[in-house]
Order: structure tokens, then sequence, then C-alpha cells
């Protein structure tokens, strides 16, 4: 399912508010305020944070598809080999990923580290390279998350397509009205993507679920009524 979330602005207090108490996961691009939620000294509060290897290539990728660097296009080449891994291991168990990933891209991993670590010293500081290098390897260590848990995406692709229909339609949501009004926005587009992620046509499993509601549909079994429980 996705689940989309209602806030007045892009500050940090809003990544606070709403994930406050979470344990969990969270996959992340490099927006600052993730990392104000981490878990500190070893402790269980606040996100486990994983980087998002798309956000760290679409730097290299501009570079090598402009031919300005051949570190980038070196990189560009290496990151492929993870994907090409990650379409092989898809839909397997977390133990059988980990295995995958231990074997093939941990070493993977390791020499592109070592390429950047070994390049940044000799070129600019305020190039474009020089700040793809920074981004990932000030991020190394949730970036290398995918290589101990089995659990872990190697990008976050699938919460981008997910948001990419409201983000399309963006300049839509500036007249919801108010806040109450984006907050039932975001309400009704949560329910809309999660019957497509489930292949359930929203009109019918909504007109389904209206009707049951109405006829008092018992609070206890409310999970029936979930877009992947629908039967036409």
């Amino acid at each position: 399912m996705v689940a989309y979330r209602f806030e007045d602005s892009r500050s940090g207090e809003c990544a606070r508010r709403h994930l406050e108490g979470y344990r969990g996961i969270l996959q992340v691009d490099g927006y600052a305020a993730y990392n104000k939620l981490v878990r500190k000294n070893g402790g269980n509060d606040g996100p486990l944070l994983a980087g998002c290897w798309a956000h760290s290539r679409r730097r290299f990728y501009e570079l090598h598809k402009a031919g300005d660097s051949q570190i980038a296009t070196v990189t560009v080449e290496r990151m492929t080999e993870l994907w090409k891994l990650e379409a092989d291991v898809r839909g397997q168990s977390p133990e059988a990923r980990l295995a995958a990933r231990q074997a093939v891209s941990a070493p993977i991993v390791a020499d592109l580290f070592t390429l950047w670590q070994q390049t940044l010293p000799s070129i600019s500081g305020k190039s474009k390279l020089a700040e793809a290098l920074r981004y990932a390897m000030t991020r190394r260590d949730i970036f290398e998350r995918f290589l101990t848990d089995g659990r872990i995406e190697l990008d976050s692709n699938i919460v981008e397509r997910a948001i990419r229909p409201q983000t399309i339609t963006r300049k839509n949501s500036l007249f919801a009205g108010s806040d109450g009004g984006g907050r039932t926005w975001a309400t009704i587009a949560t329910l809309l993507q999660t019957c497509r992620m489930n292949n359930v046509d929203p009109v019918a499993w909504m007109t389904q679920t209206l009707e049951r509601l109405a006829n008092q549909w018992p609070r206890a079994e409310i999970d029936a009524l979930m877009p992947w429980r629908y039967n036409a």
C-alpha cells in the first residue's frame, strides 16, 4: 500500500512530527531533515536510515551523459551491476537477497568507494564530480545498509513511482482550500493509489466499501475492507 500525508511546508519539523516514534527502516534521499531522526549511539530511538542508490547514480549519470568525466562513466557502469543483481533476486526471501548481495554487490560497493576516495583529492572541490563524490561518501553508512539487511531495497524507486501522480498534479493541490481539504485530498489519494497498486478498480472498490459501511459493517472486520482484500 501507499500512504500520503498532507503538510503545509517542507520543514524538518513536519518529518519529525510524522515519524515520531517510528523505529523501522526508512529509505531516504538526501533530505537533511531525516538525519535528525536517526538512532544515536546505537540506541533504539528513531528510524534506521537506508540510502537510495538511484539518487546518487543520477548525479554521476548526468556527468557521464555529458561526457564530462571518465570516473562518472566508470561509476555508472559499475552501478549497473548492482541493479542487474536486484532484478535477479527480486521477490526472493530477505535471506536469499542478502546472501546474493554479499557475494556480488559488496565487492562492487567496496571498489566504488575506493575509487571515489582516491579520486576526490585530485579534482577541484567545486566541480560537479566532487559534489557527486561527496554526496555518496558522506552517506556511506546508509548506502551500504542494503548489504546487511535483505529487507532493504537498493533504491526508493518504488516510492518515486507512487508519488509521481501527486507531483504531476501538484498545482491542482494548491486548490484544496484549506489544511482540512489538503488532508482529505491526501486520504483520497491514499485510497485510490493503493487500489491501483493492488490491480483493483478504485470506483468498484469504493462503491462496495461505502455500501458496506452504510450497512453498518462491523468495526472488528475493518481489515476485510482493504483494497488487497477486495472481491468483486
